[in-house]
Formats: C-alpha cells, structure tokens, sequence
C-alpha cells in the first residue's frame, strides 16, 4: 500500500492532502489543469522534493521530513511512464526494453511475459521511427514494468494520442491492470479514460483532495456536478451478472435484490460483477408505467430532487434500489410530469453500457 501525507508549496500550487493507495488495481488521479496532478506523483517520484511530507511504500519510507529520510528516485522502485514515450532512437524495441536490466536477465520468464502481455513479440526488431504513437507508449509501458517497480506512475500516457490509438491502448492498460499485482497512479483529465480504466478516484482542485474512493462514488458526489452538467450528466453503477436470456442475445444484470437491467449480451461468467454507465439524456420518466413498450428496461424510481440545467431543461436525480439515476428532460416536460422530491414514477432507460468489469481475478 502506499499512504501520502503531503503539505508542500511549490510556485502558486499549496499542496495538503493526504491518503492511501490499495496494494493493487488503478487510482486515477483527475482534476483541472494546475490542480497538483503531476505534482503530486512527482512527489511520490522523488523528481521533486515536498516541503513537510511522508511517504511510504509497502512499509518503505521514500520520504519522510521530519526524520529527513529521503530515498533517492532510482532507488524507490517506481515505474513511471510519461505522456510521450521517450524511448532512445538508436535503440530497437528490444534494446529499449532491456534497457538497464541486467544482462543475464535478457530474455527471463517476466520479460516474456511482458512482450505477450502488451503484444509487443513482432516489434522487438523495429526502431521508435517505425512505430506509431500507440506501440510506442506500449514499449515504454513494457520497459517500465522490466524494471520491475512496486509501483506504477503514469502521468497522461494517451494524451498525445489521438482517439484511434487511444482505444487501441486502452485493451492494454485494462489487461496490465488485472494482471500486474502491483498499485496503479494514472493521472488523466479524460473522463473517459477514468470510468474504462480505474477502480478508485482522486478528485483534486489546487492541490487539495475533494473526494475520493471507488470510481462510482466520486462520480455522484456533488464535486463531480463542474465536470457532469447538461448533456454531459450520466450515472455510474455496480452491477453482478444475472443470467442470460434463453431466446435472445441478452443478458440481465441485478442492480439490486429488486431491480435489474437488460443489456446486449456479455461475454463474462455468471456473478461477474461489472460497472455500467447511464447517459442522463438516455432516461425518460413517466408516471405510469406503459403496458407495451420498445423500451426493455422501466424501473420504478423515487424522486430525490430536479434541479435546472439550463433555460430549456432540467435535470432530475433519481433512486432506484439505492443506486442514483440522473435524467435530462425538458423544462415542458417537468412541466407536465409536475415532479416534486418523493414522487414514485418509472424510468425508462434506452441505453446502458458496459465501462469496467471487476470478474476476472485481481
């Protein structure tokens, strides 16, 4: 486990947080740009000295100033991958890799497995000219992890991507997540990347910590309303695999003991829990429930609160078995529906979808 206890002033950045990183698994670090991120993990690094701070790693002091205990950088054991790959140009991939291991340790069990776990086999003989954005960071995220780290830093990998390459990483780093037994620091300002990829959240704001915990409750907690407004509101849940339909390509998951969905088919074991996303303009809301419909999932829902979004709409927070339902409806349509907190409608949901999946063994 890492636990960070920091009070630090760097330029026009006051640092104070102070939390615990679990043993393994992904912790985005998200917040504005100049909100600390890089910073932070810099830290954490040894780039950059705190002013009055502890650090610790699986029981290793890396930093502790009151004791001045201080651990040089290349002896902390992290791995720290950046935002462009800066991989050694006269280098192929394979000298990249191997770069700064001991040579009896050239071609072990774990650099073998590395090369298969990022696909990395029929590029071994290939220099960083012929490589594109995406292989590139693979090959630095591979040299990283041959250093064999008890941590991973990595600060915006796919930024300098474009969206292509950023979908073609993305399988990668949700596969080393499950595989590599060892805690993940990944600091983005993609939204996106963080529901695919992390298990728990760091939301920081001028060097402060305003919420953190699992990826789903950081997302409903009123911090999160600057980045989820509008078209932007969506709901972030956990839910277990039920069964699958006998007819059609279906599968229903339990959102509760009460209230389940139906989604397209997945691929995964019975039991599987995985994480799901609801888009706010993807729920409508009706009061009685409709006797023949297109619409597979109508819930029955209670109203916490409808607050407006803009002149034109509004949105309406919801509670279905526990789990927080966001809609984005029409201010006519509030109008008409006549909401007030404490209502029992229904919500039809007309998409949901797959973000995370927590059923393999991690």
């Amino acid at each position: 486990m890492l636990n960070v206890s920091i009070n630090s002033k760097l330029g026009s950045l006051d640092m104070h947080l102070e939390f615990a990183v679990p043993s393994r698994g992904v912790t985005a670090i998200f917040g504005r740009s100049g909100a600390g991120k890089s910073t932070l993990i810099n830290y954490i690094a040894g780039i950059i000295s705190p002013d009055n701070a502890r650090i610790t790693l699986q029981d290793k002091v890396l930093t502790d100033t009151v004791t001045q205990e201080v651990l040089p950088a290349e002896k902390r054991k992290i791995g720290y991958v950046f935002q462009d790959a800066r991989l050694f140009p006269h280098y192929t991939v394979a000298g990249n890799l191997n770069y700064g291991r001991p040579s009896q340790q050239k071609n072990d069990e774990q650099y073998q497995h590395i090369v298969n776990l990022l696909d990395l086999r029929d590029l071994l003989q290939r220099y960083p000219t012929h490589l594109s954005g995406g292989e590139k960071q693979r090959v630095a995220i591979g040299r990283a992890l041959l250093s064999q780290p008890e941590l991973l830093l990595m600060d915006e990998p796919l930024a300098s991507l474009d969206t292509p390459r950023k979908q073609e990483l993305i399988p990668y780093l949700n596969r080393l997540a499950k595989e590599i037994n060892i805690p993940i620091l990944y600091v983005s300002h993609s939204l996106e990347e963080v529901i695919q990829l992390a298990d728990q959240m760091l939301l920081l704001d001028k060097g402060i910590i305003l919420q953190a915990g699992s990826v789903e409750s950081v997302w409903s907690s009123s911090e999160m309303s600057p980045w989820l407004q509008g078209d932007s509101r969506s709901s972030l849940f956990k839910a277990t695999l039920s069964h699958h339909h006998e007819a059609y390509a279906m599968s229903c998951v339990q959102i509760s003991d009460d209230h389940h969905l139906w989604v397209r088919h997945l691929n995964t074991p019975v039991g599987a829990q995985l994480r799901f996303r609801v888009r706010a303009n993807e729920v409508s809301l009706v009061k009685q429930k409709p006797d023949y419909s297109s619409i597979r999932n109508i819930l029955p829902v209670t109203v916490k609160r409808v607050i407006p979004a803009d002149e034109e709409s509004m949105e309406v927070e919801l509670n279905v078995g526990g789990v927080t339902l966001w809609s984005h409806i029409t201010r006519w349509a509030a109008d008409d529906l006549g909401l007030a907190k404490g209502d029992s409608i229904f919500a039809q949901i007309k998409g949901v979808s797959v973000t995370h999946d927590d059923w393999s063994d991690r």
